[in-house]
């Protein structure tokens, strides 16, 4: 009897398999950023980067005055579909999960949902960046060919420091769209709540500022678009900045925390 045991301990132990290494980050976001152009729906999105881009380029060559063929004109005028449609591409990103039902896909093969939303956030920011670097090229483009045309001199009146803080911008509107995605997880209710946040809200807050003259010295602090505001108009003081970083800690990382911690425990489908 005792030979037997001896005989089956070998045996036992061989079959004992070390455990796998977990996917690697790198590799989860290449499979979100992957995820992001698969659909015919996602693709056309990412690619309405580059049309808005160029549509708004030539639409100042074509309809502004030959003194507005500036730089920063023609930045101006590329940030604005910007400025919709990356905060979309990173609710999209974050809700596809749970309107498109293939969480219990994702979450079984990598069964860490921070590891997840992580990869999700850094593919968003790298999808922001790199549009912005396309836009800034498009409208160098369209500031060399609409100042040839109209025979004026070339301008140049955006400094580096001042691009960083035009990315800086929109990354963070794309952070907020991230946010609502994770607060939400629904794809309209995530949209729509973007479109308050962004384009009811600050017209309410900006009439209140006119009437009320006590909001009006502290608009600065409590309304993140109006602070958001400043990295599109130069660079900020040392007071500007403060007022994004509160404004961003209410408005954004706030929410997010909730967000997260409500992701965590949500039951996936």
């Amino acid at each position: 009897m005792t030979a037997v045991q001896t005989e089956l301990v070998p045996a036992q132990r061989s079959t004992v398999r070390p455990a796998p290494a977990p996917v690697p980050l790198s590799r989860v976001v290449q499979v979100e950023l992957r995820k992001m152009f698969d659909t015919r729906s996602g693709f056309w999105l990412m690619a309405s980067i580059g049309i808005a881009a160029l549509l708004a380029t030539t639409a100042v060559i074509l309809f502004a005055p030959d003194r507005e063929l500036t730089y920063n004109n023609f930045g101006a005028a590329i940030g604005a579909p910007m400025a919709v449609i990356l905060p979309i591409v990173a609710i999209l990103s974050v809700t596809s999960e749970w309107s498109q039902r293939s969480g219990l896909t994702t979450f079984t093969l990598v069964p860490h949902r921070g590891r997840v939303i992580g990869a999700k956030a850094i593919a968003a920011v790298l999808v922001a960046v790199l549009s912005m670097v396309l836009a800034f090229g498009i409208g160098a483009l369209g500031n060399v060919v609409g100042t040839a045309i109209a025979g004026t001199p070339v301008v140049w009146d955006i400094s580096f420091a001042e691009s960083l803080c035009i990315v800086l911008g929109n990354v963070l509107g794309l952070l907020t769209g991230f946010m609502l995605g994770v607060l939400i997880r629904n794809s309209a209710g995530a949209i729509v709540a973007y479109f308050v946040y962004s384009f009811v809200l600050p017209p309410l807050l900006a009439l209140l500022a006119v009437s009320q003259q006590w909001f009006s010295d502290l608009r600065p602090w409590v309304d993140v678009n109006y602070a958001q505001g400043f990295l599109f108009s130069g660079l900020p003081s040392g007071e500007q900045w403060t007022q994004i970083g509160v404004t961003g800690l209410c408005w954004l990382i706030v929410p997010m925390v909730v967000g997260l911690r409500l992701m965590m425990r949500s039951e996936v489908k």
